[in-house]
């Protein structure tokens, strides 16, 4: 079933099937940080050394998981926020205002360059 379909179909499913995040659970577990689905937790990612970017085959995997967390900890704290699933296939989180965004692309730019930082992705996001 398409994750679209899915959304629609059983949205909590998708909720744990995106707050999976794996790989980036394991890097911060390792750095002695616990990802308990919280603005703190953000607030310690952006703080991680990111010994990540010396690895070329990690880095994009990683940058896909920290969006999917970021929009984890958005849908699950953030009154009105939903996943929505682009004609792509993308999974974006959308706000109670209607914005979407696209937290993958967010994820990505954090890893690679470290901004915006997850937290300041958040704190705006809230204010919406």
């Amino acid at each position: 079933m398409p994750l679209a379909e899915s959304v629609r179909a059983d949205p909590e499913s998708v909720v744990e099937l995106l707050s999976e995040c794996e790989l980036l659970r394991a890097q911060a577990a390792t750095a002695g940080v616990e990802l308990d689905d919280s603005v703190g937790s953000l607030e310690a990612l952006d703080q991680l050394q990111p010994v990540w970017r010396d690895d070329p085959e990690v880095l994009p995997w990683l940058g896909n998981d920290a969006g999917l967390y970021l929009g984890t900890v958005l849908v699950r704290t953030v009154r009105g926020a939903v996943w929505h699933v682009w004609p792509d296939g993308q999974p974006v989180v959308r706000l109670a205002s209607g914005r979407e965004i696209d937290v993958v692309a967010v994820g990505h730019d954090w890893a690679d360059i470290g901004a915006p930082e997850l937290s300041q992705v958040y704190a705006e996001a809230s204010e919406s």
